[in-house]
């Protein structure tokens, strides 16, 4: 049939025609595929919450991950605060290595576990748990402890797809414009950003800001180029509603991948904050490190993201 119609002559008037049920079908396809499941493939990201905790920042020093988390979610002025009943959560933890809790290349999962626990308390209908990770994903999820844990807590942790990406969206010029984000990391009702407080090769450390990597796709290797920037304004992209980062076991070199205990050093504290900046300051100077002269933290300054001035923030530290 096809052949037939491709060996007669068409005039003018029937190639426009035939062109135009072609672009037709495809706007009509579009059109159905976005009525079928409401979704654009763009995104300005996520929007800004706004939410005052108790403190401009709580740390938590004590024995036991989990309840030195617990504590420091409650000082803040609780979960509540920052989820509400049958709301959709995203925690983001670093899952990214082959590592033990002990090895410290992960979030401690008791961290992770408590809170999903407080989550769940506040009324939450849906805990996603995910991970961009740089090994093997199954193996990172199983060995760190995380998979287990969420999955006794009744969070929903799963691999990444990437096909479920949406292209970020800047009203200002970004390095980050059209980037694929994991479309869950914007699809959500609140966003806990969970990082391990742990040295970096390149930037010196991983912090919070760091941790978002995690909801990219693409090439994330090309991220590592002008770095602070990209972060700092994919920082500005995703809002994290709260930042907890797990200094409970901290690598204190050769990371981020870690592997020998020799590099560990327990910290046993736990630092959460509704500001990027100043959660990631703190942690910072826990390192001895001055936190402009890690380059996101730097970028997200002159974006006006947040504060690293530690001596004028509201700073509650509990010894547990």
């Amino acid at each position: 049939m096809f052949t037939r119609l491709f060996k007669r002559r068409i005039s003018r008037k029937g190639f426009m025609k035939l062109c135009g049920i072609g672009i037709g079908s495809l706007v009509l396809s579009n059109s159905l595929l976005k009525f079928a499941f409401g979704r654009d493939n763009v995104s300005a990201g996520r929007v800004v919450k706004k939410i005052k905790g108790l403190h401009d920042l709580v740390a938590v020093k004590g024995d036991d991950p989990y309840a030195i988390t617990v504590k420091a979610v409650e000082a803040m002025g609780g979960m509540e605060k920052f989820v509400k009943k049958n709301s959709i959560v995203l925690i983001k933890p670093n899952i990214g290595w082959d590592r033990s809790p002990e090895q410290a290349g992960n979030t401690n999962p008791y961290v992770v576990g408590a809170l999903v626990d407080m989550c769940f308390k506040a009324g939450a209908k849906r805990v996603n748990i995910f991970d961009n990770t740089c090994n093997e994903s199954k193996r990172c999820y199983e060995n760190s402890g995380i998979e287990k844990i969420a999955k006794e807590k009744g969070a929903n942790i799963y691999f990444v797809d990437d096909w479920n990406v949406v292209k970020a969206k800047f009203n200002y010029k970004s390095p980050m414009e059209g980037w694929p984000i994991y479309r869950d990391a914007l699809e959500c009702d609140t966003f806990i950003n969970v990082p391990v407080l742990k040295h970096h090769g390149l930037t010196g450390l991983t912090l919070s800001m760091k941790n978002l990597m995690g909801v990219c796709s693409g090439n994330r290797g090309m991220i590592h180029f002008d770095i602070g920037t990209k972060l700092a304004h994919l920082t500005d992209f995703i809002k994290p509603d709260l930042s907890v980062i797990d200094a409970y076991r901290v690598l204190k070199r050769n990371g981020p991948t870690g592997g020998n205990l020799e590099d560990v050093l327990d910290m046993k504290t736990v630092i959460i904050s509704t500001d990027p900046v100043l959660c990631d300051s703190y942690a910072a100077k826990l390192m001895d490190k001055d936190p402009l002269s890690v380059s996101y933290i730097n970028q997200a300054v002159k974006h006006n993201l947040g504060s690293p001035d530690i001596d004028k923030a509201d700073i509650l530290a509990i010894n547990a």
